[in-house]
């Protein structure tokens, strides 16, 4: 995936299901195209195929299990992710939480199978332990600004700051994003000043009563 990139978790809102989220997609695709900017999709679980299937912009998983293949009733495997062209996943969000050797495993099993892993971290010191598992990108929220008015990035820059600085120092090939928050071009300017490769965000964009005014926004900060 290019950077700097945009990645937009569409959670379980009520305003990503159905075809009020493939709105959000189709908008998504076309204004990745049009400004070239790199945006990315992770759709509610249930829409997975239908969108990897659909749109040509880079899907993710929400979640996957460290779940064997076979009798593991309801769970998501990365070889299932895989199976139906996404292009990777979030692994550890900060609402769903796993164990560390969980992450390590499961970004070792994505790995095998050429997915892109985006490990969620709660700050700056965790962003440094799972860099060392060789994930793809880290993205630090700290839980407590997730779905608030205040970016990250103007309430607590130094963790992004920190963040990148020791991700980089323990594995330099990891690329690092930032999220919680952000809403606008300007959160994602200082993202990228702060040492950032992009950001990962929800409810800004998902939840907006003007979903295209909000990417135009926030394509013009890459």
């Amino acid at each position: 995936m290019r950077t700097p990139a945009i990645i937009i978790n569409m959670k379980t809102y009520a305003e990503a299901c159905g075809a009020e989220g493939q709105k959000l997609a189709i908008l998504s695709e076309g204004i990745s195209k049009s400004s070239g900017a790199s945006i990315a999709l992770a759709p509610q679980q249930i829409d997975l195929g239908l969108y990897a299937d659909r749109f040509d912009i880079p899907i993710f998983s929400q979640h996957v299990y460290n779940a064997k293949q076979g009798s593991t009733t309801g769970r998501t495997t990365p070889e299932a992710i895989n199976s139906i062209g996404c292009a990777g996943t979030l692994i550890n969000h900060s609402e769903y939480r796993l164990p560390a050797e969980d992450v390590e495993a499961l970004v070792s099993r994505c790995r095998d199978l050429g997915l892109t892993t985006i490990v969620c971290t709660k700050d700056a010191e965790e962003s440094r332990q799972y860099a060392k598992f060789g994930p793809d990108f880290i993205a630090v929220e700290p839980p407590e600004l997730i779905g608030g008015d205040i970016s990250v990035t103007t309430a607590n820059p130094e963790v992004v700051a920190d963040s990148v600085r020791l991700v980089k120092d323990a594995a330099p090939e990891v690329k690092v994003l930032c999220g919680a928050g952000v809403k606008n071009g300007q959160d994602v300017r200082k993202a990228i000043e702060l040492g950032a490769d992009g950001v990962l965000l929800a409810s800004g964009v998902v939840k907006a009563d003007d979903q295209q005014a909000v990417l135009l926004d926030l394509v013009s900060g890459l």
